[in-house]
């Protein structure tokens, strides 16, 4: 399947992640990326188009998307206690809360105005920005040095 630019924006990023976290799962489409860690597919890092009211824009961060919403809510309270570990690392970009567009859902993101994926150096903003993400994130995720589970 045709990733759309964000192809590049893996091959980008797999050189931007700390090895110990490694071994990461990707998936890319027209419409983005998805990276995980182990089998906890559910809870992932992503650039994504989305449609707002705007047009078109990327969201990059992590998300939480089981189908149980408390479980989706335990692994941003999680996130969010360590907050002051991470945030320093991220700054005041990301938002912690409710997924755009799907009640249940969670997340710890950021928008952006839609890249234009034939400029190498956009590609390479956008893998520096979700390697930002995961490797300020995962660490908190992980507490005792595992993936969580889905």
């Amino acid at each position: 399947m045709d990733g759309g630019g964000f192809d590049e924006v893996r091959d980008a990023l797999l050189g931007s992640i700390d090895p110990e976290l490694a071994p990461l799962h990707s998936s890319a489409h027209r419409g983005g990326l998805k990276v995980w860690f182990g089998d906890a597919k559910r809870e992932h890092y992503e650039a994504q188009l989305i449609r707002a009211d705007d047009g078109v824009l990327l969201e990059i961060g992590f998300h939480a998307e089981h189908a149980a919403a408390a479980r989706n809510d335990a692994a941003i309270a999680l996130l969010g206690a360590a907050e002051p570990t991470w945030r320093p690392a991220l700054g005041a970009e990301p938002v912690v809360g409710p997924f755009l567009g799907r009640a249940g859902w969670c997340r710890v993101s950021e928008t952006w105005p839609a890249p234009d994926f034939d400029d190498i150096d956009e590609v390479i903003e956008v893998a520096a920005r979700l390697a930002e993400y995961i490797n300020a994130l995962e660490p908190c995720r992980r507490g005792d040095g595992r993936g969580a589970e889905d």
